[in-house]
Formats: structure tokens, sequence, C-alpha cells
């Protein structure tokens, strides 16, 4: 049911519209009107005007306007990142252009959006979230999971997916245990989450693609945290969301018959190798041993040896004496080996600056910086601990990761008394910086006009009449290209 028409009018005469929009602008009397800068572009001259009589506002700069409403309605957009004031100082939609997804937490709360591209869309970005807030951290929230999590508990398993579609392929086919994480990597905390409701993980996306990095993730996670990862292998190269159309119960058999990770990577290395020559043996023999090292368990590494020395023909014993002069002889890898040792980072880094500015001026910096401008992720990971807590350390330090916790203990004694404007443009310059030279190489005439504009942008942060709309514009870009980073 529609608010009354009358009750509308009421709110809007009980307060004169200027009295409203000087909580967010200066403004000044002028015959008339009320006059100043517009919030919706950056000027330096007030085209911003505001008439009580009326009770309507308009910019003679960029063309807004509208009522009370109007106003607190884009300014509210803006807070909640569905829309974003663009390069021409307008306000534009977010998720323009893509079919919309509500992302809900475990107990059915609503608490962000997710967008994927339309067909025929020339965004790169084929999946785009809204920002991180005080309620929705990407690394701690599972798409579909409210949906899932009753036949996740019967079945004492839970399927992962990359994307929203495939969760709804999985659900189209016939199983509903399936969810998909928000635009990130699988994280610690997305693993914890689910341990909660199962402890057997099914990936149902190219889980060797991330290297041994994420293999070291993978096998820690089931040695702390006590779950079984295992691997749904994808006929053909699909997505699930494209085996729904085609093979619904293909998609169902590839989690039926889902390996464990280990042997998973240990057949598709055997399988990109030649078993037709013993030289071909040989090599897939040396491939393998590098596989098996990586595992944590000695037990499960000399099982494994021993089922490929038959299987290749090799004399018992050989492959598990190179797996244990490799593997037994160095600790395994962990998630403190993969992230930067940040426990030498100085206390006057510009991350670590900005970091400890965040307990002091935390809407200062959340206005010119997000996760993506800081270099390692175990500072990402400290900032989204900040920016949940409202930026309280304690609290912070109570919710962080082991990796993120150590750099905010050094954040604890940093300089928390500079400019956050200023070490936010340096900081976020210096991301721009280090994304452009990755960059160099994909010579497409796109991609250099683009980066062409980004350059441009990243030079007018120096002015601060401007760094507000370049900076959000900036920071659009890089959170685009670490979705695509991710795909």
């Amino acid at each position: 049911m529609g608010i009354a028409e009358d009750d509308v009018e009421r709110v809007r005469a009980a307060q004169p519209i200027s009295a409203v929009i000087s909580n967010y602008v200066a403004l000044r009397r002028t015959g008339r009107n009320h006059v100043g800068l517009c919030p919706f572009h950056a000027e330096k001259t007030g085209s911003f005007n505001v008439r009580d009589e009326t009770g309507r506002y308009k910019c003679f700069g960029c063309g807004a306007s509208g009522d009370v409403f109007t106003f607190i309605q884009e300014d509210m957009l803006r807070d909640c990142g569905l829309s974003f004031t663009n390069s021409r100082g307008r306000l534009q939609d977010s998720f323009r252009a893509r079919v919309m997804f509500p992302i809900f937490k475990e107990n059915d709360d609503p608490v962000a959006f997710g967008g994927r591209v339309l067909p025929g869309s020339n965004d790169p970005a084929k999946y785009k979230n809204s920002a991180e807030s005080t309620i929705y951290a990407k690394s701690k929230t599972l798409y579909g999971l409210n949906w899932a999590k009753s036949d996740v508990v019967k079945a004492d398993e839970i399927v992962v997916c990359e994307g929203y579609t495939d969760v709804i392929g999985f659900h189209r086919a016939g199983l509903t245990r399936a969810v998909a994480t928000c635009g990130t990597a699988l994280t610690e905390d997305h693993v914890r989450l689910m341990k909660r409701f199962a402890k057997k993980v099914v990936l149902a996306f190219d889980a060797d693609a991330a290297g041994q990095g994420a293999a070291a993730r993978f096998y820690e996670w089931e040695q702390k945290i006590g779950v079984d990862v295992s691997v749904a292998r994808m006929q053909g190269g699909k997505d699930p969301g494209e085996m729904a159309d085609t093979d619904p119960q293909g998609l169902l058999d590839a989690v039926t018959n889902a390996q464990p990770f280990m042997k998973f990577r240990i057949e598709r290395t055997v399988a990109a190798g030649d078993l037709n020559s013993n030289e071909g043996k040989a090599s897939v023999g040396n491939a393998v041993v590098a596989v098996i090292s990586e595992h944590p368990n000695a037990d499960v590494r000399l099982l494994y040896a021993g089922e490929l020395e038959q299987r290749l023909g090799l004399q018992r014993g050989s492959l598990a004496a190179r797996v244990e002069r490799r593997g037994g002889s160095r600790p395994l890898v962990t998630l403190s080996d993969v992230v930067t040792n940040v426990g030498q980072r100085a206390p006057d880094s510009a991350e670590i600056v900005m970091l400890a500015l965040m307990c002091t001026k935390l809407d200062e910096v959340l206005a010119i910086t997000s996760e993506e401008v800081f270099s390692d992720e175990a500072q990402r990971g400290a900032f989204r601990a900040l920016k949940a807590s409202g930026g309280n350390l304690n609290a912070a330090l109570r919710e962080a990761d082991p990796d993120a916790r150590a750099v905010l203990e050094i954040v604890g004694v940093a300089d928390a008394t500079g400019d956050a404007m200023k070490e936010g443009i340096n900081l976020l310059r210096a991301a721009v910086r280090r994304e452009l030279t990755r960059r160099m190489t994909d010579t497409s005439p796109e991609v250099i006009q683009r980066d062409r504009r980004i350059k441009q942008l990243s030079d007018q942060l120096t002015d601060r009449n401007v760094a507000d709309s370049v900076a959000s514009e900036l920071l659009a870009w890089l959170y685009d290209v670490s979705l695509m980073s991710e795909a």
C-alpha cells in the first residue's frame, strides 16, 4: 500500500526545503533563493539554487533538480552505493544495464546487491557488487546461503560456485545446497561460515587455477577448520549455469562424484601428460611429486605416492622418497607465508598511516579510499575489519583474521594525525600506477584509451576542488578491475 498523498504533503511542508538541504550544503540567501555549491557535482561557483516558496532545488551546472524527497533519496543512493557521481558530475546508477541479484545474510536479512552485465554489454566487469558497509563484507558473505542452509545441514555438504547464475543453475537442476562468493576469492571467513552448517565443501569452479597459494589455503583450512574439500569436475569446461541448460543430470553427477582436492590435482596433472612412453611417464612423475609434496599430512603424501608408483610402473618407494625429500623437509606453506610478512612493515608506511587514520577520521578516509588501494590481502583484511567496526580498533582486532590482526597491531602504535585527504590521494595514485603498470601488456585500443583516461584522472587528484568526484571514479575503476582479475 502506498503512502497517502496528504501524509506526503504534511511531511513536505513540515520544514522549509532550505532547512533540510543546509544540513548537507552551506547555503547563503540571495534574493528569494538560497544558493550554494552543488552537492551532486564538483564546482567552484555556486550554481545550486533552493527556493522555499516552491519547495524545489535546481543546479544550473549539472541540471540536478527536485524536491526535498528527491534530494534525500539521491543522497541516500550515493551513501548506500546504488549510485555515484560520474565524471560529468551526474548521478549515475551503479548497476546500470545489469540483472540485479539481492544478497542476503544467512538469517535472511538483505545486505547488498549484485549485478551481472546484460548480453551485448561492452562493460568488461561481468559482475559488480555493492560496496562493503557495516552490514556487508564480501569476505564473510555467501550468496544463496539463506536458501541453501536447510539442505546443506541435511546433506552435511555445501557446494561453492563462482557466480549467482551458477547457484540458480544448481537450483534448476534440483540441487539446492549451492552458494557463491560475492566477487571475491574464497576466504577463511567463508570456510568458517560454511563449517557452521556442513563439514564437506565441494568446489564447483576451477579450483586449481589460482596455483600453489590457493592449494596451501585449502590444505590449511582442512586441518585448522576441520572441513573436507573436494572438487566437482564440470564436463567440457562448462559452468554450472550452462550445464543446467544442456546436461542437468551431468551437473548433479559432477557433485556426486566430486574428488578430494589432492586427488583432483593429481588427476589433472596426469591427464595433461603422456603415458604412452617411458619419457612421458617420468615427466608425469616429476610433476606429480611437486603436487603431492604440497600436502601437509605425511600419511596422505605416502598413500598418494604409492598409488602413482603402481600406476606409472615405477619402483616401489621411489616416488615416496622423492616426495618426502621435497615435502617433508619444509614446513607447510600457510596463509601467513602466502601473504606479505606484515610484521616487518614500518608504522609510518602510507598504508599503515591510512589505516590508523580510520580510527580517528573514518568518514574522511572512506570518502577517498577502498580496500582495492591496498597492496596485499593482510592490509585489505585490516581495512575491512576497521570499516566493519566503525573505526574501533579493539573491535576490529577481535574480528580480524591472524594476518590482518598483525597489521592492526602495527596500526595501534602508528601516527594517526595526518591529513586523510592527502594520505588517501597518495595511496590512491600509487594503486592506480600499480594497476596501470600491470596492464601495460594489454595493447587493445579500448584498454589503451580507457587507461589513458584513468591516468588523466589520477593527475587531477591534486586539485582538491575535484578530488572527491575523481577519487570516486578511480575507486570504481579499481573495484571493476579487481573483479576482472578474480573472474
